[in-house]
C-alpha cells in the first residue's frame, strides 16, 4: 500500500487524524442537507447524476457504486465521454480496461482508473476473473479550459496511492500525502477506512464549500447516522466534518471549490456551454465512426441509441 505517514509529518497543520481527536469539542457538527440510497440497476447503484444531486455538489456530478461479477463474454460496453473526467476506485477484485488513447491493461484492488475525457474519448472495461469487482465510479466536471482539451488517461497501481493515517488520497492532498493523478486544482477525494469506534476529523481547505461522503461498508456517526450504501451531502460551508465509525467502516469523501459553470448535458457528456458540448460530441462521433467500421459497436444497445441521436443531429444540420 502507500507510504505511511511519520509522526513528524502528523504535525502538519492541514492534517487531523483519529488518534489526535480529543473528543471533547462542543462545536456544532456540520449539517447534512441531503441523504440518499440512490437507485439500483442490477449490480450498480446510481447515487448521483448530473441532473439531480450533481447540481448540488459539482464538480462531482456522477457517482455509481458497483459490485460486478466476472463473465466470460467480451466487454461489449465501450462508450464515450466528453467534458468530464471519470475516476474508478477499485475496492475489491480487479478491472480490465481499454481506451481510445491506445492504453489497455488491468487495475487491481486499491488501484485507480482516471480518464480525463476532454474533447472526447471512448473506453471499455469489465471485471477480472475471481472476486467480484467492487468499485466507485465518479465523474468530475472539467473546467472550461480543459473540457475540450486532448484526452489523457492514468492507471494508478495500489502501491502508488499515498496514505496518511486511515486515508488513501485519491485526488488532491491531505497533509503530506498527494495524489499521483493530474487533476484540476481545488478538488479532494479520499478513501477512508476506520476501525470500530475510531474517530476522524476532516478540515477542508479554504474554499472547499462542497462536501459529501458515501459509505461502502460499516456505519458512520456525524450530525446523523450514515449507513452502508448511503450518500450524504453536507451543508455548504468551510466547517470541519467529524465522524465516528461503528464497526469496520469504509467510505469515500469528496470536497471541492464549487464548479462555477452550468451543467450542459449530453448522453455521456457534461460541458459548460452548448457550444462546448457540440464540439465534444462531434469528436465522439468521429471516433465512433472509426469504431463502428471496426465492428466494435454493433452489440451495444446504448451505443446504438447514441448513434441514432448523432444521425438525427446530422439530419438537422
Amino acid at each position: 500500500m502507500g507510504k505511511p505517514v511519520t509522526v513528524a509529518e502528523l504535525e502538519d497543520p492541514g492534517l487531523e487524524v483519529s488518534t489526535f481527536w480529543s473528543g471533547t469539542r462542543k462545536t456544532r457538527p456540520r449539517g447534512i442537507v441531503l441523504s440518499t440510497y440512490g437507485r439500483r440497476h442490477g449490480p450498480v447503484t446510481r447515487l448521483v447524476s448530473p441532473s439531480d444531486i450533481g447540481e448540488l455538489i459539482k464538480p462531482f456530478v456522477f457517482l455509481d457504486h458497483a459490485e460486478v461479477p466476472w463473465t466470460p463474454e467480451p466487454f461489449g460496453s465501450i462508450h464515450p465521454h466528453s467534458g468530464i473526467a471519470t475516476l474508478t476506485t477499485v475496492l475489491k477484485g480487479g478491472l480490465a480496461y481499454e481506451d481510445t488513447t491506445g492504453k489497455q491493461g488491468q487495475v487491481r484492488a486499491g488501484g485507480l482508473e482516471w480518464m480525463k475525457a476532454g474533447n472526447g474519448v471512448w473506453h471499455d472495461g469489465g471485471a477480472l476473473k475471481g472476486e467480484p469487482l467492487r468499485a466507485y465510479q465518479l465523474w468530475i466536471a472539467l473546467p472550461a479550459a480543459l473540457e475540450n482539451a486532448p484526452p489523457e488517461s492514468q492507471y494508478v497501481a495500489p502501491e502508488a496511492v499515498q496514505e496518511v493515517g486511515p486515508v488513501r488520497v485519491i485526488l488532491g492532498r491531505l497533509g503530506p500525502a498527494r495524489s499521483p493523478i493530474r487533476a484540476p486544482e481545488g478538488i479532494n477525494y479520499f478513501h477512508v477506512r476506520l476501525n470500530d469506534g475510531q474517530r476522524w476529523r476532516y478540515t477542508p481547505p479554504q474554499g472547499h464549500d462542497v462536501a459529501w461522503l458515501a459509505v461502502d461498508e460499516g456505519k458512520l456517526h456525524a450530525a446523523e447516522a450514515i449507513s452502508a450504501g448511503q450518500l450524504v451531502v453536507f451543508e455548504e460551508s468551510g466547517a470541519v466534518i467529524d465522524l465516528q465509525a461503528e464497526g469496520q467502516t469504509s467510505f469515500v469523501l469528496g470536497s471541492a471549490i464549487k464548479h462555477p459553470h452550468p451543467l450542459v448535458l449530453g448522453y455521456y457528456s457534461v460541458h459548460t456551454s452548448a457550444a462546448a458540448l457540440v464540439t465534444g460530441e462531434a469528436e465522439i462521433r468521429r471516433i465512433g465512426q472509426r469504431l463502428s467500421a471496426e465492428g466494435r459497436l454493433s452489440r451495444n444497445a446504448a451505443i446504438e441509441r447514441l448513434r441514432n441521436n448523432f444521425n438525427t443531429q446530422q439530419e438537422k444540420s
